[in-house]
């Protein structure tokens, strides 16, 4: 199933078993380090055992995470500032950046306070408290129209989170034409080997609201159930009669 369809909350509760807590470091190390494979040697064990003994909360954890020294020789000091900052907002916010003035805007937070700031202004942000708040691991948010954010944002978290399979490896930000030029982002079909090949035969229901179909028929709230091969257009088609996506489905 590709990443960007269907996500799972997955939060640490009181009294969590060591299972239940040994799924969310998981989850954490999974998401904030973009499906990168996590050796044992480079686990964080101090920070594992603070979360355990609840001296931090599960956005700790996070916030360790993201400004450890795996993550910098990861995403950091491999890529592009502007990859860096795409990335930081997949990981820690679950979406795409919106437009140039965010991409910037964080650009700045790094040259003039450094890393732990650039990194703090994700997890510190009434964004990051409002959608996860204290103990719940980020995740996408793309597979629905989200409050304040356009319709092409949909587009750029689409893009950003395509293919479980794939992880976040790269020099190059994504987005940077499109953003930089405030150019509408396309929805392109998966590349062969990318993940979703195991999604071709299915199919998935499509939860909309606003749309609208003519002068006599604007619908509240409806859904589609279409295949694979009609996702991406049906997905377009959406958004051009200003339709919000709720939720995308899998039903088969």
């Amino acid at each position: 199933m590709a990443l960007w369809i269907e996500t799972q909350s997955i939060e640490l509760r009181p009294n969590a078993t060591e299972d239940e807590l040994q799924a969310v470091i998981r989850a954490v190390y999974r998401q904030v380090l973009g499906n990168a494979h996590v050796m044992e040697s480079q686990r964080l064990i101090s920070a594992e055992s603070q979360l355990r003994n609840s001296d931090i909360t599960v956005a700790g954890f996070v916030r360790a995470v993201a400004q450890s020294d795996l993550y910098q020789s990861l995403f950091f000091e491999t890529a592009s500032p502007y990859r860096f900052v795409e990335l930081n907002f997949k990981h820690l916010l679950g979406r795409a950046p919106q437009d140039q003035a965010e991409i910037a805007e964080h650009v700045l937070t790094y040259n003039t306070h450094g890393y732990e700031a650039e990194i703090n202004s994700y997890i510190g942000s009434d964004e990051y408290g409002s959608s996860f708040g204290e103990n719940i691991v980020p995740s996408a948010r793309g597979n629905r129209t989200q409050t304040g954010v356009k319709n092409v944002g949909f587009n750029r978290t689409f893009a950003l989170m395509r293919g479980f399979a794939a992880h976040d490896a790269g020099k190059s930000a994504k987005l940077i034409g499109d953003i930089a030029g405030n150019l509408p982002t396309k929805i392109v079909a998966l590349a062969s080997g990318s993940g979703a090949s195991s999604s071709r035969g299915k199919r998935f229901r499509i939860a909309i609201s606003g749309a609208n179909f003519g002068a006599r028929v604007t619908r509240s709230a409806t859904t589609f159930e279409v295949g694979y091969n009609q996702l991406s257009r049906k997905i377009q088609n959406i958004q051009k009669t200003g339709g919000k996506i709720l939720s995308i489905t899998e039903v088969s």
